[in-house]
C-alpha cells in the first residue's frame, strides 16, 4: 500500500507538471505497466482529483480545469525544493515576510521526520551584504496592479516615484507628469522588477522599475505590439534608462567592463545601471561618496576597464593603482 501511495503521489506530480501525458509516457516515467497506471489514475479520481481522459491518436491524460482540487500533495523532492525556495526568495515585495515564515512552518509541520531533518540541515541565515544598496521593496498592490493590467491588456496611468519610494511634489521638475502606458511585459532581472511598456504620450517603448511607479488601473484596452528587435532580454539590458539611476550620490561615474551584462548585474551594487553593449562587454554606471569609492567597486570585478567618465574617476583609478603598487613587500 505504501508503494502504491508513493506511486500515486508521483503520478499526480507528473500530471501537474505538464498539460497532457500519453499513457505510455506515464508508464515509462513510473516504470510500471500501462494497466497499473490506469489503476492509479482511478485511485486519484476516487480521491477527488479531476483526471480527464483525452481521446484520439494524440490523446492521454491531464488534470481537469474549473474544479476545486483537494489539498495539494508534494513528494519529498518537491517539498524540499519549496522549503529552500521560501528561505532564499529575495525580499523584493514588502509585507510578505510573515506570510513566507508561516508557509515554511506549515510545510515543515507536514513533513515526515526524515525530511524535516534534511530541511533543518539546510536552514539558512540571512547575512547583510554591505556592498548592496537595495531599492525599496515593491508594494504587493502595485505589483498586482501592473501584472493584472499586463495580463488583461489594459492601459495604466502611472506616476514616477522618487528613488526612496515617495511621490514627488508637483513642482519637482525631475519627474514627469502622469503617463499613459500600455503594459506589455513584466520581468525580473538582477533582483529588480521591470515593466516593459509602450508610452502613449511620446510613442516610445520604455522600461520602468515597478518599485518606482505609482500605477492606477483603467479599463481601456489595447492591442498587442511587437517589441523592437523581438528580444525581450536584450531590450531590457540594452535600454540606457530603466529608472535605475542612483539617488544623489556625491560622485557618479561610469566605465566599460570586459564582462557580459548579466555577470556584472548580478554583483553590481543595488541602484547602479548596467548597460548591455555586446555579448562580452557592458557599461556600469554607479555612485559612491568619493571617486576612490567608485574605483574600489570597479576593481572588485577584476577585469580590464576602458572609457572611464568623468576625468575625476580616471584619475582616482590611477591614484589607487599607484597606492597599491607602492605597498611594500613583507
Amino acid at each position: 500500500m505504501a508503494t502504491t501511495s508513493r506511486r500515486a503521489l508521483r503520478l499526480l506530480s507528473l500530471l501537474g507538471s505538464r498539460r497532457q501525458w500519453p499513457l505510455r509516457d506515464l508508464a515509462a516515467r513510473l516504470a510500471v505497466s500501462e494497466r497499473t497506471v490506469r489503476r492509479d489514475l482511478d485511485t486519484l479520481r476516487e480521491l477527488g482529483y479531476p483526471v480527464a481522459t483525452v481521446r484520439g491518436p494524440d490523446g492521454g491524460y491531464r488534470l481537469g480545469t474549473g474544479h476545486i482540487l483537494p489539498p495539494l500533495l508534494f513528494d519529498d523532492d518537491q517539498a524540499l525544493a519549496i522549503a529552500i525556495a521560501l528561505q532564499t526568495a529575495p525580499s523584493t515585495v514588502f509585507g510578505l515576510q510573515d506570510d513566507t515564515a508561516r508557509a515554511l512552518a506549515t510545510l515543515q509541520q507536514a513533513m515526515p521526520e526524515t525530511l524535516r531533518a534534511a530541511m533543518e540541515s539546510l536552514r539558512l541565515t540571512r547575512l547583510q551584504n554591505y556592498w548592496e544598496f537595495p531599492a525599496p521593496p515593491i508594494d504587493p498592490a502595485a505589483l498586482s496592479t501592473v501584472g493584472t493590467a499586463a495580463r488583461l491588456r489594459h492601459v495604466l496611468v502611472t506616476e514616477l516615484l522618487r528613488p526612496d519610494g515617495t511621490r514627488p511634489a508637483p513642482e519637482d521638475q525631475d519627474f514627469a507628469a502622469a503617463r499613459r502606458l500600455e503594459p506589455h511585459h513584466l520581468v525580473v532581472w538582477a533582483g529588480r522588477w521591470y515593466l516593459i511598456a509602450y508610452d502613449l504620450d511620446d510613442h516610445q517603448w520604455r522600461v520602468h522599475r515597478v518599485d518606482r511607479l505609482h500605477p492606477r488601473p483603467t479599463t481601456h484596452g489595447f492591442d498587442r505590439r511587437d517589441l523592437p528587435g523581438g528580444d525581450l532580454a536584450h531590450f531590457v539590458m540594452s535600454s540606457h534608462d530603466r529608472g535605475d539611476t542612483p539617488a544623489a550620490w556625491q560622485c557618479t561615474g561610469s566605465a566599460r567592463l570586459n564582462l557580459p551584462a548579466h555577470i556584472v548585474a548580478r554583483w553590481a551594487p543595488g541602484g547602479s545601471v548596467v548597460e548591455h553593449l555586446d555579448a562580452d562587454h557592458c557599461r556600469l554606471i554607479l555612485g559612491a561618496w568619493s571617486w576612490a569609492g567608485i574605483a574600489g567597486i570597479l576593481a572588485t570585478f577584476d577585469t580590464d576597464l576602458t572609457d572611464l567618465h568623468p576625468p575625476e574617476l580616471l584619475e582616482a583609478c590611477r591614484r589607487v593603482a599607484r597606492r597599491h603598487a607602492a605597498i611594500p613587500e613583507t
